[in-house]
């Protein structure tokens, strides 16, 4: 399974993302948005292009807030995925995104606005960055492989 996974868009309209993003979801099979949408049509547009597993962020409209979870965890295959925002300075996210979302192979996090891609133990967190900047692309068969892509 290919994932497009997103973060921190801080857009009112879908039409302000970068074109490299756009691209890049192409063909994918699920989108992962880690919070700070901004404003609903940027969510709406994502949901045009594919299924959509999202969490809210600090940033987020009060009808974002008022559709989505603060934490979400979806399947694939027999991976668990954890999703939330984040907290916090960007000092020791890692170690609170890991307490929020408990066991997982796969934490995806934003908040920090910086691009993330690393395993802890056997689990594999990342943050694609602020979108202005970067996207991460999630493979999943029977690894789990993760990288970041700027733009």
């Amino acid at each position: 399974m290919l994932i497009g996974v997103l973060s921190d868009t801080h857009s009112r309209r879908f039409e302000e993302l970068p074109e490299a993003i756009l691209n890049g979801l192409e063909g994918v099979d699920l989108i992962i948005h880690a919070g700070d949408f901004t404003e609903e049509p940027v969510l709406d547009g994502l949901r045009a292009l594919a299924e959509v597993k999202a969490v809210q962020g600090n940033m987020d409209s009060a009808v974002i807030k008022n559709s989505l979870p603060e934490v979400t965890s979806l399947r694939v295959g027999k991976r668990k995925i954890c999703v939330t925002h984040g907290c916090g300075a960007p000092e020791g996210i890692v170690e609170r995104v890991i307490e929020r979302c408990g066991e997982a192979d796969v934490i995806v996090f934003g908040h920090s606005h910086e691009a993330y891609n690393n395993y802890h133990g056997h689990t594999l967190l990342l943050n694609p960055g602020k979108a202005a900047n970067s996207y991460g692309i999630v493979h999943i068969d029977q690894k789990v492989s993760a990288q970041i892509i700027a733009v």
